[in-house]
């Protein structure tokens, strides 16, 4: 997934800093949507995936007008629990954030019965 960096997307608009670059809140949120398309595959009709574990380290500022593409490759699969590897890398091809997310796979109606 390519992402375009635009000021909604920095650690200003976003209340993570106060530097005009790309906010470490919006990279975790670009990492998530990768694992939720590739979740997508462990998913049975009646069925979503949940975050449960964010483990991410942005190592590099992009500036307004950057972009980075975000990747999400299954590292591991126990039970319901799906581990991801993710990975952003900005246009120079420099790594932006790397780490793991982990989400599960629940019943839709019944997590949204206990919510």
């Amino acid at each position: 997934m390519r992402h375009d960096v635009s000021e909604d997307d920095t650690a200003i608009a976003l209340g993570s800093g106060d530097v005009p670059v790309l906010g470490t809140p919006r990279l975790v949120a670009w990492m998530e949507a990768a694992t939720v398309a590739v979740a997508g595959a462990f998913v049975e009709e009646g069925q979503t995936s949940v975050g449960t574990a964010v483990r991410v380290e942005h190592l590099r500022a992009t500036a307004v007008g950057g972009w980075v593409e975000v990747t999400a490759t299954v590292a591991a699969v126990t039970g319901r629990r799906l581990t991801f590897v993710v990975r952003a890398v900005d246009g120079a091809g420099e790594v932006v954030g790397s780490g793991e997310i982990d989400r599960v796979v629940v019943d839709r109606a019944r997590f949204l019965g206990g919510a």
